[in-house]
């Protein structure tokens, strides 16, 4: 395989992912495991390292729009995870393995993104909750509007984070976004049974800046809500990576030309 220099893609992992070591992607560490010296470390320079159990990905993330990013290029830049991958449209129902993912996973700028100047993952629905989780952790809404038990499409963005991340919790961190963001967001939370996940983007460079010129001083702010010392578990201690994540769905589709782009999830850890 050739490089593409249309696309640049940065693969954000905890963990050493040896079968992609010789692969076109650029591997960017994050966490407290050993990696080697062809990883991208994001723990000098201007950094957030010290973040990294609440940032998660956002932590490289950081650290490439502070030190590497060149907002006047003009080529693709994309960011994956080590286990959920863009992908090749002719293989977006085929099983990857070890054998295929060469193949499977995107390496190369499409035709039909010349409209665009930013790529996204096709969106996951979230309006599926189980009843019994209503039940126990929902039981506020339901009492309150007895309608979401039964109707799929009042299960918005807003219900599924409260019942994962903390009752209120979004809301609070909408009340510091800026005036042109909070009531468009609030809105959109309150809207939509779906999101595009994973905090994952293709863009060209100018919007990348632009979204890390909001997203980054928005955390910060949130930070003076949440802090770190009583985010525990799953619910919140990545608040800020979750945060971003439903952010990204609305801003990339409010601020920039987008399209939605096929995605998977690939495990593979060798030893």
């Amino acid at each position: 395989m050739t490089i593409n220099e249309n696309l640049e893609i940065y693969c954000v992992t905890n963990k050493r992912v040896k079968y992609l070591e010789n692969f076109l992607y650029k591997l960017a560490a994050v966490g407290k495991d050993y990696f080697p010296d062809n990883y991208l470390k994001s723990n000098f320079d201007d950094n957030i390292f010290y973040k990294e159990q609440y940032y998660s990905e956002l932590t490289f993330h950081y650290w490439f729009w502070k030190n590497k990013l060149k907002k006047n290029e003009n080529k693709w830049i994309g960011f994956c995870q080590k286990r959920r991958f863009w992908i090749n449209k002719d293989y977006e129902n085929q099983k990857i393995n070890g054998q295929n993912f060469s193949r499977i996973f995107l390496t190369k700028a499409q035709k039909e993104w010349e409209k665009y100047d930013s790529i996204i993952c096709k969106p996951i629905k979230i309006n599926n909750v189980k009843k019994m989780k209503l039940i126990k952790k929902g039981l506020f809404y339901v009492l309150k509007k007895p309608s979401i038990f039964f109707d799929i499409n009042k299960q918005n963005i807003k219900l599924h984070f409260d019942l994962h991340h903390g009752n209120g919790n979004l809301e609070k961190a909408i009340n510091l976004l800026d005036k042109n963001d909070k009531d468009d967001f609030y809105e959109y939370v309150n809207s939509r049974t779906f999101y595009n996940p994973h905090i994952m983007f293709i863009a060209k460079p100018y919007v990348i800046d632009n979204w890390f010129n909001t997203l980054f001083p928005w955390l910060l702010r949130c930070e003076s809500v949440f802090g770190f010392k009583n985010l525990k578990g799953y619910e919140t201690k990545r608040i800020y990576a979750y945060l971003a994540e439903r952010y990204l769905s609305f801003w990339f589709k409010k601020y920039s030309n987008t399209l939605e782009w096929p995605w998977s999830i690939y495990e593979n850890y060798e030893k």
